[in-house]
């Protein structure tokens, strides 16, 4: 291939393609979050207005499980994306830049969410 064949510009989609699932992650994560704690504070309104306890065992469940799936779809696009990179040309690789930020606070993300995960799982049983 000539080097006018190459183009940096695939690796840096790349790096927006990997933060953009990241951000996804992030969301669902949080989305999760409050799913799981909104069980919560059904229960707190029950007991203010003297009813029994709603059970917030779905709302927790459902959470939990969109925490999970936000850390999994992280660490998934993060391998996703260190195979992607590995396949490209040395020459389509930025000289002084480094990828290895992108992919650390993917792995990141990814076991902040699954340790949320466990946090919800425990607290709610």
């Amino acid at each position: 291939m000539a080097i006018a064949d190459h183009d940096p510009r695939v690796f840096f989609a790349a790096e927006r393609t990997l933060l953009a699932w990241l951000r996804t992650g992030l969301t669902v994560m949080a989305f999760g979050f409050v799913i799981a704690r909104f069980g919560l504070f059904l229960q707190l309104l029950a007991l203010q207005g003297n009813r029994a306890p709603a059970h917030g065992g779905l709302s927790a469940a459902l959470g939990i499980a969109f925490v999970a799936a936000g850390a999994l779809a992280s660490l998934a696009a993060t391998v996703q994306h260190r195979r992607f990179v590995a396949t490209l040309p040395l020459i389509d690789l930025p000289k002084s830049y480094s990828g290895a930020l992108g992919v650390s606070f993917g792995f990141f993300i990814s076991a902040v969410g699954l340790v949320l995960a466990l946090y919800l799982a425990v607290a709610e049983g």
